[in-house]
């Protein structure tokens, strides 16, 4: 059952999404709260200022009935689930006006639903805010798409062009099982991974950047436990002919002008670096930041594109608030 203390709002809600699906004080349901996305959306949302959080009792979160009436009540829910229990958990809202966001693999290159990267075009933003299906990115796709696409959109990409990336995540992505290894066991201090080349995020790698084939992906983790960052390396050769680093880079500015959330540093901004050397994978941790760097070799005629963010902030639970915001009517940075 959902609990007594909610009961007034769960009414209130249901009245105010026959009026407009713009409210206030809205009801989100996180179905999979313990889980390590849903207790780092839930935190985000407790701090929310429009938000009140609508929970199940502990020994009803598994219950159909119970997840069923809290999805279909609800102004909106989350789900933080395997891509097995997220389909299923569409399945309960059948009917209902709920806004769901899900941070699953599961729905992020299906049909009728919009990816829930708001900065992705100068469209995507608006398209979300009309959805009630709304797939959150991946951490690492974020990265990527943030690189790649504004070079597509530019034309200075060609879209059969072959795109290798190299990316480096704390330990907290790989959920419970993996933080309890590097907390509890003995363990490596880093490791690549993704051997099989299968790896889940490839399609949206894809599909969301425009790229006629899936990039080879070379992710790893390390001894770190919240942080990101994702590179993609590229030949001028690669690029439309004449294109310089200067055009790589005034792209990059052009598509996210005035996004508040992402930044992109100057050309070789060695500023940026640890000891002019280093870029750290934890500097915008906690927050729902995604950094952007462009650094450049004109006379090997090469460029070192990077991302940097939060896997569990722009990379997760941040995007998730963000696409809230914006489905709910509420300024995008509310509670960010």
């Amino acid at each position: 059952m959902l609990q007594k203390v909610l009961a007034p709002t769960i009414v209130a809600a249901s009245l105010r999404k026959l009026q407009n699906r713009t409210v206030r004080r809205a009801t989100v349901f996180i179905d999979g709260e313990a889980g390590t996305t849903g207790l780092q959306v839930r935190e985000r949302l407790e701090k929310h200022p429009e938000i009140e959080i609508l929970s199940l009792d502990s020994d009803k979160r598994k219950d159909e009935d119970a997840r069923r009436e809290a999805l279909q009540t609800a102004d909106a829910a989350v789900l933080c689930l395997p891509d097995d229990a997220a389909i299923a958990a569409v399945a309960l809202a059948e009917g209902s006006d709920t806004v769901i966001v899900d941070a699953s693999t599961a729905h992020r290159v299906a049909d009728g639903w919009e990816y829930g990267f708001p900065e992705m075009s100068s469209t995507q933003a608006e398209a979300i805010a009309k959805s009630t299906r709304i797939a959150n990115p991946g951490c690492y796709p974020t990265g990527f798409i943030g690189l790649v696409r504004p070079l597509v959109d530019a034309g200075l990409l060609p879209t059969e062009t072959g795109v290798i990336v190299h990316a480096i995540s704390g330990y907290s992505g790989g959920g419970k099982g993996l933080i309890k290894t590097y907390e509890e066991e003995d363990h490596e201090p880093w490791g690549a991974y993704g051997f099989t080349l299968k790896h889940k995020h490839l399609p949206e790698m894809a599909k969301w950047t425009g790229l006629e084939e899936e990039p080879i992906f070379c992710p790893a983790v390390g001894d770190f436990k919240q942080g990101m960052v994702v590179s993609v390396p590229l030949r001028f050769s690669q690029l439309r002919p004449g294109t310089s680093a200067a055009n790589v880079h005034e792209a990059l500015q052009a598509h996210y002008k005035d996004r508040q959330f992402v930044s992109v540093k100057p050309l070789n901004d060695t500023e940026g670096l640890e000891r002019g050397a280093f870029l750290r994978p934890d500097a915008v941790n906690n927050t729902n930041k995604l950094e952007l760097f462009c650094f450049s070799n004109e006379d090997k005629g090469t460029l070192w594109l990077a991302a940097r963010l939060d896997n569990l902030g722009k990379g997760a639970s941040g995007a998730c608030v963000q696409n809230l915001n914006l489905a709910l009517g509420f300024p995008e940075a509310t509670g960010l």
